[in-house]
C-alpha cells in the first residue's frame, strides 16, 4: 500500500499546491506511479484465489487492500497537507 499513500502525498504536493506544471501531473501521478505498482498482479492474485476455491481469502484481500490503500491515501494526504 506503499503506492496509495505515495499517491496521497504527491497529490496534495503537487495538485493542491500547483507545485507542478498542470501538463507534468499526469505523467507524474499515472507514469511514475503506475510503474510503481500494478493493479492487474493484485487482480490476478485474487482471481487465483477464487479460481483455488480459496474465496474467504479473496474476499479478504480485496476488501483488506482497498480499506487500507484508502486509510494509506488520507494518511499521505494529510502529511502533504502539512508539510
Amino acid at each position: 500500500m506503499s503506492c496509495s499513500f505515495a499517491a496521497g502525498l504527491l497529490f496534495a504536493l503537487i495538485v493542491e499546491r500547483t507545485s507542478l506544471p498542470a501538463d507534468l501531473r499526469g505523467p507524474v501521478l499515472v507514469g511514475f506511479l503506475g510503474s510503481y505498482t500494478t493493479f492487474s498482479t493484485w487482480t490476478l492474485e485474487n482471481w487465483r484465489m477464487i479460481d483455488d476455491g480459496a474465496w474467504l481469502s479473496a474476499a479478504l484481500n480485496l476488501g483488506g487492500s482497498m480499506v487500507i490503500g484508502v486509510v494509506a491515501i488520507m494518511a499521505g494526504v494529510a502529511i502533504g497537507r502539512a508539510l
